[in-house]
């Protein structure tokens, strides 16, 4: 079988995007771990599936580059929202289904792509450092990024710490510089290495920063990732997370084929 796929990323996180309308293409791990590997594959840190679906736009389909299907990725959605309208599939304003429900989205005047993320009910405390599920787990830590040169080390024996590897959590490392601004790393489980941008690790960040300050009302954070800019805007009720934005952009990289 010969695959045709297009290359995409939104802030460096990058994505192999498939357009299988139909659902027949059942890939095993080893295919998707090969076509993700960066030196005899095409390299990224996903594959994302774009099929019909009965009721939405569009189904997202996401697997990490360990071959895995996983939970919501808050960039490879943003992604997503722009190979499929570029495909037919919605346009300006989506609605489409993904493994945590249904997500909306839309495209911005300035060209960014906007999605709206599942409220956030819950949250634990870890420590001094935050645990949430904005889609996808997160664990969230406030500190400065210049005192942790061993990032990976440091983030992946948080990832394999016996409350959490079983399922696995992705680690963020986050500082804020000021008021409605933050900067933050990312390492994420099923890629198993730092990634340049994480969009649900930036959601999570910033519902953390807001509880962390006690915050409440309408909310907006500037999160600068190591592969660019996002923006993340919500409401911080007493008891949730609501009404969740990540704003940020998505590129098309390139279109290839190779034998699967």
């Amino acid at each position: 079988m010969e695959l045709t796929f297009e290359k995409w990323h939104g802030t460096g996180n990058d994505f192999v995007m498939v357009l299988d309308p139909g659902g027949r293409w059942q890939p095993g791990q080893a295919v998707i771990r090969q076509i993700c590997e960066r030196r005899t594959g095409v390299g990224a840190d996903g594959l994302i599936l774009i099929q019909e679906d009965e009721t939405e736009d569009f189904r997202m389909i996401y697997f990490n580059s360990d071959g895995r299907e996983s939970s919501m990725c808050g960039n490879g959605g943003r992604c997503a929202i722009a190979f499929a309208a570029k495909h037919g599939l919605g346009r300006d304003s989506v609605r489409f289904r993904a493994i945590d429900g249904v997500h909306e989205g839309r495209a911005e005047a300035d060209g960014r792509i906007s999605l709206r993320m599942i409220d956030v009910r819950h949250h634990t405390r870890h420590g001094a450092d935050f645990v949430l599920d904005t889609g996808s787990p997160h664990y969230v830590r406030f500190t400065s990024l210049d005192a942790h040169p061993d990032f990976q080390k440091e983030a992946a024996a948080i990832r394999h710490h016996p409350d959490f590897a079983k399922q696995g959590i992705n680690v963020n490392f986050v500082e804020e510089p000021g008021p409605g601004l933050l900067s933050m790393r990312t390492y994420e489980r099923g890629v198993e290495a730092e990634t340049l941008s994480c969009g649900t690790g930036a959601v999570a960040a910033a519902l953390a920063a807001a509880r962390r300050h006690e915050k409440t009302g309408m909310q907006r954070f500037e999160i600068n990732t190591r592969g660019g800019r996002l923006n993340v805007k919500f409401r911080a009720d007493a008891d949730a997370f609501r009404d969740i934005w990540l704003t940020g952009p998505a590129r098309y990289v390139f279109s290839g084929s190779l034998p699967v």
